[in-house]
């Protein structure tokens, strides 16, 4: 048996769950690779929820509250993320190499190459692992608002849809998923839809029914335009302001769509 991957994985359940369990076993993965020669541990590897939150600041001493706060936020979606997408990406039965590049684009976008290739490393890891869903998804709904699951829901449908469609077991994976989230069914397909297309798209995109009145619609446009607003994600960061972004353009052009088929 391998005494640093269950070493780590008993101090990630101690520490920080079922999602410090399957980061621990990663990590522990790269001391036993130290131990038996094999290369030293990937400064990227060690960006889990606790470290990031002990990594050294670069300038002023002085650090507000709210940037604490942010830092230790984004390191919870980064590593809710990474755990969620190898679930997905496994959902099929088949890994295609767009998803997966997919993920490190995404990842690039977000973080920078630097801190994407250490991230999409552990990733690697991580997608070798049994996943314990719910209990994982049970923690994440704990540590994370709303919006912020939102955004992981968006980002699990990309990586679905990177192959050019969504399989109908990733969508299922993806519907499990939001369930133990504690995702409604009405944001679900909201989601969805973003990825799909179909003549009702735009009304499932604001969440109302194909009899909804123009008040209605006009209604529906300002209650989704404040739910997927930018701002909603600023806590994450800046490098989770453009997911959200998508999304929120999403809502325009549901509106704008509609006003045109409506005439109004």
């Amino acid at each position: 048996m391998s005494y640093g991957k269950w070493l780590g994985a008993s101090l990630g359940w101690s520490f920080g769950g079922p999602i410090g369990a399957i980061i621990g076993l990663a990590l522990g993965s790269v001391v036993d690779a130290m131990s038996s020669g094999k290369g030293n541990p990937l400064l990227g590897e060690r960006q889990t929820r606790q470290s990031t939150r002990q990594q050294p600041y670069r300038g002023s001493q002085s650090r507000t509250q709210q940037q604490r706060r942010t830092e230790t936020t984004s390191g919870d979606f980064e590593v809710s993320l990474l755990i969620l997408a190898s679930v997905v990406i496994k959902a099929d039965g088949v890994q295609d190499k767009r998803e997966l590049d997919f993920v490190r684009q995404q990842f690039v976008s977000m973080y920078g190459k630097d801190r994407a290739n250490k991230a999409f490393k552990l990733f690697k890891k991580v997608n070798n692992q049994i996943v314990p869903l719910r209990q994982v998804c049970k923690q994440i709904q704990q540590m994370m608002d709303h919006a912020s699951r939102l955004q992981l829901m968006h980002f699990l449908f990309g990586i679905a849809k990177a192959d050019g469609m969504v399989t109908d077991d990733e969508e299922r994976q993806i519907y499990t998923i939001s369930g133990y989230l504690g995702i409604s069914s009405r944001d679900y397909n909201s989601i969805k839809a973003m990825f799909y297309n179909s003549r009702d798209n735009a009304y499932k995109i604001l969440e109302i029914e194909q009899s909804a009145t123009v008040d209605d619609i006009k209604k529906a446009y300002r209650k989704m335009a404040k739910k997927y607003h930018p701002d909603k994600v600023e806590h994450l960061g800046e490098e989770h302001k453009k997911g959200a972004e998508d999304k929120f353009k999403q809502v325009q052009k549901a509106y704008e769509q509609l006003q045109k088929e409506r005439g109004f």
